[in-house]
């Protein structure tokens, strides 16, 4: 798999390169070491793609899990707990998951137990692979990159995704780095408020 574009969020990538240049060298590293042609192992059944070998998200993703874990990287959750009374939502935020729910619970309302999962965790520096549908890209940039960076447990969130030439052999309803890029950029600079780097990869 090779990179084809990158687009560096509130100088994501600039901060890899002068605080973890060897870490932004293995993700890249990681990505070259997947070949694709090994994951071109779905036939489609779709109507306008019937017949056709596509590339298979779950091969892709499981190429990359065994590239990334060979270099040390582990998934990590970050437990939290909610409630419905916004007040005491921004003053439990900032505590750990067993505070949280002790102070919900002294306010006289339900905790209720939430988490978020990343693909991959190394010396502050998250990646999720995403080769799933393109609905899910918003989370990760939006939620999981997002919590993971206002809770201190990443500096940098990397998104992996497809670029056009690859989703065009991919099913249906899977995101692409072009039309993700734009969802970024129409947001105004500082959304979302955490450094980020967008990967387009391709065979």
């Amino acid at each position: 798999m090779r990179v084809v574009e990158r687009y560096s969020h509130l100088n994501g990538e600039e901060y890899l390169l002068v605080h973890r240049p060897k870490l932004w060298q293995n993700v890249l590293d990681v990505i070259e070491s997947v070949d694709a042609e090994a994951c071109r192992d779905k036939l489609s059944l779709e109507k306008t793609r019937a017949g056709r070998m596509l590339y298979s998200p779950k091969s892709m993703n499981k190429a990359f899990a065994a590239g990334f874990r060979a270099q040390g990287w582990q998934p990590r959750r970050h437990r939290f707990f909610v409630t419905s009374d916004v007040r005491v939502l921004k003053q439990v935020y900032s505590l750990d998951a067993d505070a949280q729910r002790d102070a919900i619970l002294e306010a006289g309302l339900q905790p209720i137990h939430s988490y978020n999962e990343t693909d991959f965790v190394k010396d502050r520096v998250a990646v999720e692979v995403q080769f799933g549908k393109y609905a899910f890209v918003a989370h990760d940039l939006f939620v999981k990159h997002m919590a993971f960076f206002v809770s201190d447990l990443i500096d940098v969130g990397i998104e992996v995704l497809p670029m056009k030439e690859l989703e065009a052999h991919m099913s249906s309803g899977v995101p692409y780095f072009e039309r993700d890029l734009l969802n970024i950029i129409r947001q105004g600079r500082g959304v979302p408020a955490v450094p980020l780097v967008l990967i387009g990869v391709a065979p």
